[in-house]
């Protein structure tokens, strides 16, 4: 896989429960993180003293984090009601020739700035809140 252009991983979010998905709108930087918490079940046994942990026990997670400038009444009022309203609607994240993610998540952070002389600025980040699936490219 080549290097792949950052404006191609798109952050969308499903705008009514019919499953129509649209980009939020002005978002120049993204990021997914995924993460797993481990159990370790290392024992005065474990071979060597070195750590065992139990795969697959721990809770997975994964977060999205994104900021740009204000272009689209629609998504912006979406997200806005989003977070005002403790809803987790699903989102979808387009990684390019990689794969889609889709699933719930919930609005953690929606933070706005400007400055006298520059453009209205925000930044949005997500928590994943339930089963995430994955389709690959």
């Amino acid at each position: 896989m080549g290097a792949q252009n950052g404006k191609d991983l798109l952050v969308k979010v499903e705008m009514t429960t019919g499953g129509a998905f649209e980009t939020i709108a002005g978002l120049r930087a993204t990021r997914i993180s995924f993460n797993a918490e481990t159990v370790d079940v290392t024992s005065l046994s474990s071979a060597g003293g070195w750590r065992e942990l139990l795969g697959g026990a721990g809770v997975r997670s994964a977060a999205i984090s994104g900021a740009g400038v204000f272009r689209d009444a629609a998504t912006d009022a979406r997200a806005r009601s989003i977070f005002f309203a403790g809803q987790t609607p699903l989102f979808q994240v387009i990684i390019p020739d990689f794969g889609t993610v889709e699933g719930p998540f919930q609005i953690t952070g929606l933070d706005y700035a400007g400055s006298h002389n520059g453009e209205a600025t925000f930044e949005l980040s997500l928590a994943s809140a339930g089963l995430l699936e994955f389709t690959p490219e």
